[in-house]
């Protein structure tokens, strides 16, 4: 489905080289949409921005590096202008048990789903702001997960980190609102993405406990969560989708 209202867009993504933020681009650009995609895999945003035309323009970005994250806004500035719409889709799932003590693990997901969503907020939470100002509509949407609300054992510092950026999301929205930027927040179920590729421990990944999750339940795919983003962006100015669940028909 198309939404033609986001064809006046300027967007930031990240985690645009694969998975749910691979498929947002694609959505966005398809609706007409100015794309600027954000992931460290130079070479693959390259042959997606290629893919996708002039619309698109790779930024190879790391959100957990702050002057990685400085220079990807002033490329972006450079090159799009002020931006309108930001979307956080850059995120990693490292489950494990919590006695494994994996500090490595806690702080990288610490690091880039929480604080690699506030990086991007102050590179372009500004525009936001300026853009509701002039009077455009403007959107931060942050894809969170369901882990926010459910409770998974071996995925306690995943679901922490979950559910602070629903509850960062939550508090936004009574800085933001009042001055006419939507803050959305997109808590999504089982859903088909390289994230289980990063486990290492194979019990619970894609040959083990996950892997029988997707048997037994049948994810979401990436673009039925890109579908959601683009029809919450796409609402009338003055309408705010501020927490959308999204679940594969048979998960509970």
């Amino acid at each position: 489905m198309g939404y033609p209202t986001l064809n006046t867009r300027t967007a930031v993504v990240t985690g645009a080289a694969s998975g749910m933020g691979e498929a947002i681009a694609r959505q966005l650009v398809a609706d007409g949409a100015r794309v600027a995609l954000l992931a460290r895999r130079a070479d693959r945003l390259a042959e997606l921005a290629a893919e996708l035309g002039p619309n698109a323009l790779a930024v190879p970005a790391d959100v957990t590096d702050q002057d990685s994250v400085d220079a990807a806004g002033k490329l972006v500035h450079e090159t799009f202008g002020r931006v309108d719409l930001l979307v956080n889709a850059a995120g990693v799932m490292l489950p494990n048990p919590i006695d494994d003590g994996r500090i490595d693990e806690w702080s990288r997901m610490i690091d880039t789903n929480v604080t690699g969503v506030l990086r991007m907020i102050r590179a372009f939470g500004p525009d936001l702001v300026e853009a509701a100002a002039a009077g455009a509509t403007a959107d931060l949407v942050d894809i969170s997960s369901i882990g926010a609300d459910v409770v998974f054992p071996n995925y306690a510092v995943y679901g922490a980190t979950k559910a602070a950026l629903t509850q960062l999301s939550a508090a936004l929205r009574s800085e933001y609102g009042p001055r006419d930027v939507r803050v959305t927040n997109i808590e999504p179920g089982l859903t088909d993405t390289e994230l289980g590729t990063h486990i290492d421990n194979p019990a619970l990944g894609p040959d083990g406990q996950l892997g029988a999750m997707f048997d037994a339940i049948g994810p979401l795919a990436a673009a039925d969560v890109a579908d959601l983003v683009a029809y919450a962006a796409s609402r009338p100015r003055h309408v705010n989708l501020r927490q959308l669940v999204v679940l594969p028909t048979r998960q509970a």
